[in-house]
Parts: structure tokens; C-alpha cells; sequence
């Protein structure tokens, strides 16, 4: 090996491990300025970090005290209106005692008044007690008869003087009042039911809910039937659900369930959404609105009528009437209607108007709840009424409106006649197939039952019976008598609306022949 190669050998490795130095003291350089870079921006990120931090904690601090300033100023509100509150009741717990301190003063003073008159009126009667006695002995004296004597010899000489003028003025008078009265009588209700005519609706029990497509109905059912369970449970009605095109049916006897049915299925068809908890939702939301549709037709039926100062809950229950039916016959409107009779026939006979329209439209009240409570609506309804301290003679009304009580007053005799004048109205009521066929056997049961009869016929859907009997068992004086029994009997037996013609033929039939 030459030394020029070796020199240059020698050469190229001091370069070598010069370049490596230099490399990586380079490199550790750079390396080192990256890591302060990156130390310097860990440190402001860190800054920044905990600024944001103590920021946050400025305002958290800053809501706490906003919020609990505003609860502060919430209960000092609220413990000053309870502090008003208590004030006010405490005045006016002063005043109702100062008021009945003054009125047991007042009481007091009228006891000391009526104790010196009853004194004064006991000595009195015992004065006239005296004197009485003294012009008695007296006359007694004078005359030689005792009282009871001179009593006697007076009575009886007034008694055949006036006996028979007083029985042939008793007849005339008696015949004269009846004919007026009777003529006087149709005038005033025939007036009354021309002047007041309302249309009749029959109830039904059943309601038809229009559908948008057929398809809503499998929606309605639900998987396995669980909507159309869930509606039935929810409302305790029926929901029928047939082959009429786009149609279903909602069946039950509760009018005020049916409507409240009725309503949450309408919004449950516009809405869409059907299945068991939006079911109960709706029919949730439809009670309310039958409430609110409730306490309406009271305030209705008051302000038509013009019947002011009810107590709100009788109101309340007027607009229950709404809901419930009387031989299909719905009560409210029936009410109402007694109302405007009562006070037509109370104006034209100069009685208290305002009184008869109150009593007829509340005659019928106990209907409203005879469902919740015992007994018959006459007696629910007066206890109402006395409950909610209604006037003397609109509670008499009440009672005697059935006949269950004799009618004391003009009052109740007015609402007794309009209650069955609106009853009577044709097509205002209608009865049930079965009860009118045993009405009706019913009625020949009790013709046929009398000695005589030997044939009776009910026409007229039970408004008249004609009765066929044995001409040689009863004669034309036993017909007149046993009309009467008859029809006393179908009084007393049966009950039906209007009135009941009894007609009794008796044919008598000669036959001879010419040979």
C-alpha cells in the first residue's frame, strides 16, 4: 500500500468522524430548541386553561348569588302576601265578632222587650178573663137561662132560619165556581202550551263516529285488539266496530260516558297517534271538556229561563241534566220547559213568576244524581234544594210535583200541571217496547177483572179502552157506575203519561123472525 493511499485513508476517516460530530451536535440542538418550544406552549396552554378555569368560577360564583338573591326575593315576597293574608283575616275575624257582639246586644234587648209584653199580655188576658166572667153571671142573672142554655135556643133558631138558603146558595156557588174554574183553567194552560212550543228530541244510546278511510279501523283495534280494550276500559263504553264503510259505533246507556267517548275518539282519529297511553290521555282531556260542557248548559239553561241567585253547585247539576234522559225525554230540556210553563200560568194568574220559573226548572234536580244516591228523585231533589237553602214553597214544589205530597200552594199545583203538560207533548217521550205491552195488558188485566166485563180492548197505544159488557148483567145506570170504578182503579194501579179514555158499550140486540 502506497503512503499516498494510506494519507488519504487516514484523511477520509478524520472527515468522517468530523461530519458525524458536527451531525449530531446538530441534531441535538434542534432537538433541544423543539423541546423548549414545546415546554413554552405546554406552559400558555396551562396559563389559558387556568384562566378559562377561574373564569368558570367567577361565573358559577356570580349565577349561585343571582340564584339564591332571586329565592330570597321570592320568599320575602311570598311571607309578605302571607303576612297581608294573615292581616286580612285577622279584620275580618274582628269584624264578625263585633258584628255578633251587636247582635246578641240587639237579641238581648228584644228578650227584655218581649218578657214586659208577655207580662203586659197576661195581665191583660186575665183582666178580660174577669170581666168576661162578671157579664156573664150578669146576663145570666137577668135573663133566668144559663149560658149554655141561651146558647142553645140561639143556634138552633139560626140554624132553621138559614139551613136551607145556605144549602141552595152552597149548590150555586159551588156549580158556579166549578164551571169558571174549569173554563178558566183550559184557558190558562192552553195559552201557556201555545205560547210555549218546544221541539222534541228522542235520546238514543248509541253515537256513529265518521272515518276518515277504513284503514283508521285496524288502528282503532291495535295489535291483537289492545287499543280497542284500552278504549272500552278507559270509558266504559262499547265500541262496535262492523262492516259499515267508514263508520264505527260507540254503544252505552251513560250519555255523559258516550259523550266523553265520543269526544277522545274524534281527537284520537284527527291526531293520529292511537295506542293504550294516548287513549288515557284523550279520554282524559275529554272529561274535562264534558265538565266544562256541563257547568255551560247550567249557566244556559239559567240565563234562558232568567234564574238568577243559584248556588254554582245546583247549576252544576242542571248541566248534568243535559246527560240524562226520561223515557228518552231529555230532562234539562224538559226543565226548561216547565220553567217557561210555570211562569206563563203564574202570569196569567198573578202569581209570583219569577218563584214558578225557580220551582220548575230545579222540580227535577234529584235526576241529576239519583244514579250516585238511594232513593226516588223526589226526595233526593228536596234534600238538595234544602241543602242548599232554597225558598219554603220551591221545596214544597219539589215534593208535590209526583203527587208524593198534596200541593199546598199555587206554586206547586202550576208546576204539578206543566210537569205533565211537558210530558205529554207528543213525541216528547217514548217507552220501551216491553213496557208498553205490559201497559197495555195491564190495562184489559184491570177491565176484565170486573163483574160484567166480557170483552175490553186497548187502542190508541193505551190512550182509551173500550170495554164490551153482558147487557143483562149491567144496565145503563151500573154502566154509568162502573166507568167510574174502572177508571179509579187504573188511577190508583197504573202509571202512565196524559190521560186514559174509559169507554164502556153495552148493546142490547132483539131478534125475531117472520115465517
Amino acid at each position: 500500500m502506497s503512503p499516498d493511499l494510506i494519507l488519504t485513508i487516514v484523511i477520509a476517516g478524520i472527515l468522517g468522524i468530523f461530519g458525524f460530530g458536527a451531525g449530531y451536535l446538530i441534531r441535538k440542538t434542534i432537538a433541544e430548541g423543539k423541546i423548549a418550544s414545546a415546554e413554552i406552549q405546554a406552559k400558555n396552554i396551562l396559563d389559558e386553561a387556568n384562566k378559562e378555569v377561574e373564569r368558570k368560577k367567577r361565573e358559577s360564583v356570580l349565577e349561585a348569588k343571582e340564584e339564591i338573591l332571586r329565592q330570597r326575593n321570592e320568599m320575602e315576597r311570598e311571607n309578605k302576601e302571607r303576612r297581608n293574608e294573615l292581616q286580612r283575616l285577622e279584620r275580618r275575624l274582628i269584624q264578625k265578632e263585633e258584628s255578633l257582639d251587636r247582635k246578641t246586644e240587639g237579641i238581648e234587648r228584644k228578650e227584655e222587650q218581649l218578657s214586659r209584653k208577655d207580662a203586659d199580655a197576661e195581665k191583660l188576658k186575665a183582666e178580660l178573663s174577669s170581666l168576661c166572667a162578671r157579664q156573664v153571671a150578669e146576663l145570666e142573672r137577668v135573663s133566668g137561662l144559663s149560658s149554655d142554655e141561651a146558647r142553645q135556643i140561639l143556634l138552633s133558631d139560626v140554624e132553621k132560619e138559614i139551613q136551607h138558603e145556605a144549602a141552595i146558595m152552597i149548590k150555586e156557588i159551588e156549580n158556579k165556581a166549578k164551571e169558571e174554574g174549569e173554563k178558566r183553567a183550559r184557558e190558562v194552560i192552553t195559552s201557556a202550551i201555545q205560547r210555549c212550543a218546544a221541539d222534541h228530541v228522542a235520546e238514543t244510546t248509541v253515537a256513529v263516529i265518521p272515518l276518515p278511510n277504513d284503514e283508521m279501523k285496524g288502528r282503532i283495534i291495535g295489535r291483537e285488539g289492545r287499543n280497542i280494550r284500552a278504549f272500552e276500559t278507559a270509558t266504559g263504553i262499547d265500541l262496535i266496530i262492523d262492516d259499515t264503510p267508514e263508520a264505527v259505533i260507540l254503544s252505552g246507556f251513560d250519555p255523559i260516558r258516550r259523550e266523553t267517548a265520543r269526544i277522545a275518539l274524534e281527537k284520537l282519529i284527527v291526531d293520529g297517534r292511537i295506542h293504550p297511553a294516548r287513549i288515557e290521555e284523550m279520554v282524559e282531556k275529554a272529561r274535562k271538556e264534558v265538565e266544562q260542557q256541563i257547568r255551560e248548559a247550567g249557566e244556559q239553561a239559567v240565563f234562558d229561563t232568567g234564574v238568577h241567585g243559584l248556588h254554582p253547585e245546583l247549576i252544576y247539576l242542571l248541566g248534568r241534566l243535559k246527560y240524562r234522559t226520561s223515557y228518552g225525554q231529555n230532562v234539562l230540556k224538559h226543565s226548561v220547559e216547565v220553567a217557561h210553563l210555570g211562569g206563563l200560568m203564574a202570569a196569567e194568574l198573578g202569581v209570583d213568576i219569577q218563584l214558578a220559573k225557580r220551582a220548575g226548572l230545579l222540580h227535577d234536580i234529584g235526576k241529576a244524581v239519583d244514579h250516585e244516591v238511594e232513593g226516588p228523585h223526589v226526595t233526593i231533589g228536596v234534600e238538595l234544594a234544602q241543602k242548599y237553602r232554597e225558598n219554603k214553597d220551591v221545596i214544597h214544589a219539589i215534593a208535590a210535583h209526583h203527587g208524593d205530597e198534596e200541593p199546598k200552594t199555587i206554586v206547586a199545583g202550576l208546576i204539578q200541571a206543566a210537569d205533565a203538560i211537558s210530558a205529554a207533548r207528543p213525541g216528547a217521550r217514548r217507552e220501551t217496547l216491553e213496557t208498553y205491552i205490559k201497559r197495555l195488558q195491564k190495562l184489559e188485566e184491570i177491565a176484565g177483572a170486573f163483574e160484567g166485563v166480557e170483552k175490553s180492548y186497548a187502542i190508541q197505544a193505551g190512550r182509551e179502552i173500550r170495554i164490551m159488557v153482558k147487557p143483562d148483567k149491567v144496565d145503563d145506570l151500573g154502566a154509568v157506575k162502573l166507568v167510574r170504578e174502572i177508571a179509579k182503579r187504573i188511577e190508583n194501579e197504573l202509571d202512565y203519561p196524559g190521560q186514559i179514555k174509559v169507554m164502556i158499550i153495552r148493546e142490547t140486540r132483539v131478534v125475531d123472525y117472520a115465517k
